[in-house]
């Protein structure tokens, strides 16, 4: 491998220019602007700024990719603009082929759907609408047999019943090596180096093959569900192993679904959502993995040198997950952490837990929040007193949820703000040197790894706009350039 030489540099927080040498995929000196070694190809930043590359905490790969090929729904308001929206994609499809969208959030809809209105448009067409949050989906009855699944009233399927097959979209939409070529090399155009992985799929055989394919944009910790588990760990693979020759893809933790989401209404909380009586089925959310089963596969992972990575949105949730990492005794994630009572944002830091978190959520969510925590969205998102108890942040997207750029989570981290309206609780705003480091896994020191974005603006000044809009000049991934602009 070649050397590199970054002339004419700036970092972050520092007073002079420096040229930054790289070989065999390290930072191997960093010295005053002008007197670095041009050992290999110089490159001339003339004063870019120079940072860590960026990781994504979690995202689910196959859904992210397949996201850009779906129906969007984002914008729709009501079930029945949903159903406009998928009866003019009908209308353009050809005869036979599956409708999928994405993106609907039901949360604040005014109206009911209903199965028949779904299935008086799709007629005999598989048509199949997934929410924002990938807890459920809208689905035709032709769709259900497909899938082999069984609707709820309203023709929704949730949870644990969707998880189960929505794996098999794939069949219906099948993706290839260059689509994930695609979006891997639009993640490094954002200065993203990588990625933690948590689709519900077999992500330890088909990221090797997707590296072996030329996917290699991206370094990639991919997660393990519970089904998988017991066959990595026969397999002898522990976090952090490398699974295939290159060391882009290493095993990452063991993923656990302990309760629902938000917009689903399904997060475990201590408190009913409006419309529900106390103590009635569903109305406090739902449990995905109870809490002895939680213990148990939290054990089973760390006799097997497993990580952890465990979603928990409700304040309930959190509780049961905070519980159970203190019962094994063991350090992991907690994924998402939305609502959190006040007394235990302390335990994160105590229990040695990160808490792996997705700022743009808190910008989505922030109206559902107004009217389904209400009265407690002082302590939703609260990036601030998480950060304030000693708790390590790290950012993420949960892609396609939100957008894979890691510099519009750190903005929505710094300004709690965004489409021009106010910021909503800035009191959980966080720092920007904060919000940079829990959006990034090296640093910018001899020794450390050449994973680099090359930015045309100082992220520790920048106005929120520019921050989260940041434009990359450069992405280097152990000095190889995946993305170069200059």
């Amino acid at each position: 491998m070649t050397g590199v030489l970054l002339a004419g540099a700036r970092i972050p927080g520092a007073a002079d220019a420096v040229d930054i040498a790289i070989e065999g995929g390290a930072i191997t000196a960093i010295v005053p602007a002008g007197r670095g070694n041009a050992a290999g190809e110089r490159i001339d930043l003339d004063g870019r700024w120079v940072t860590p590359g960026l990781w994504d905490a979690h995202i689910h790969a196959v859904q992210w990719v397949t996201a850009e090929r779906r129906v969007d729904l984002s914008a729709a308001g009501s079930a029945a603009e949903t159903l406009r929206i998928a009866a003019t994609a009908l209308a353009d499809a050809a005869a036979g082929r599956p409708v999928i969208g994405y993106g609907f959030r039901d949360a604040l809809w005014g109206d009911v759907p209903t199965a028949a209105e779904i299935d008086r448009v799709a007629g005999e067409r598989v048509v199949i609408l997934i929410s924002g949050d990938l807890h459920c989906a809208w689905i035709s009855a032709a769709a259900a047999r497909v899938l082999g699944v069984e609707r709820e009233a309203g023709g929704f399927v949730r949870e644990a019943a969707w998880f189960a097959v929505h794996g098999r979209l794939d069949e219906l939409d099948p993706l290839t090596s260059d689509d994930f070529r695609r979006a891997t090399e639009a993640a490094a155009r954002r200065g993203v180096v990588g990625v933690v992985d948590f689709e519900n799929d077999d992500n330890l055989a088909q990221w090797p093959a997707r590296v072996a394919a030329g996917v290699t944009s991206l370094r990639v910790s991919a997660g393990v569900w519970p089904d998988r588990v017991e066959a990595a760990i026969a397999a002898g693979l522990r976090t952090g192993d490398a699974l295939e020759p290159s060391g882009l893809v290493r095993m990452g933790p063991l993923k656990i679904v302990v309760d629902g989401s938000l917009n689903t209404r399904t997060a475990w909380c201590w408190d009913p959502y409006p419309g529900f009586a106390p103590g009635a089925r569903g109305a406090c959310g739902e449990v995905t993995v109870p809490p002895e089963r939680l213990v148990e596969l939290l054990r089973r992972a760390k006799e097997a040198g497993i990580g952890a990575a465990v979603h928990a949105i409700g304040d309930r949730a959190n509780t049961v997950v905070l519980d159970a990492y203190e019962r094994v005794g063991m350090t992991g994630t907690i994924e998402h952490a939305q609502l959190v009572r006040d007394e235990e944002f302390a335990r994160f830091a105590a229990l040695g837990l990160i808490a792996s978190v997705q700022p743009e959520h808190a910008m989505d969510d922030r109206d559902v929040a107004d009217r389904h925590w209400a009265g407690r969205t002082g302590r939703a998102f609260a990036f601030g007193s998480l950060l304030r108890a000693g708790a390590e942040l790290r950012l993420g997207s949960d892609a396609p949820v939100a957008p894979l750029d890691p510099w519009q989570a750190i903005a929505s981290a710094v300004g709690r703000e965004r489409d021009g309206r106010e910021a909503w609780h800035p009191e959980q705003r966080i720092p920007v040197a904060d919000a940079l480091r829990a959006g990034m896994r090296s640093e910018i020191a001899v020794g450390a790894p050449a994973d680099i974005a090359v930015v045309e603006a100082d992220p520790l000044t920048a106005p929120l706009d520019v921050l989260r809009a940041m434009p990359v000049a450069a992405t280097f991934l152990a000095g190889r350039a995946t993305h170069r602009a200059l």
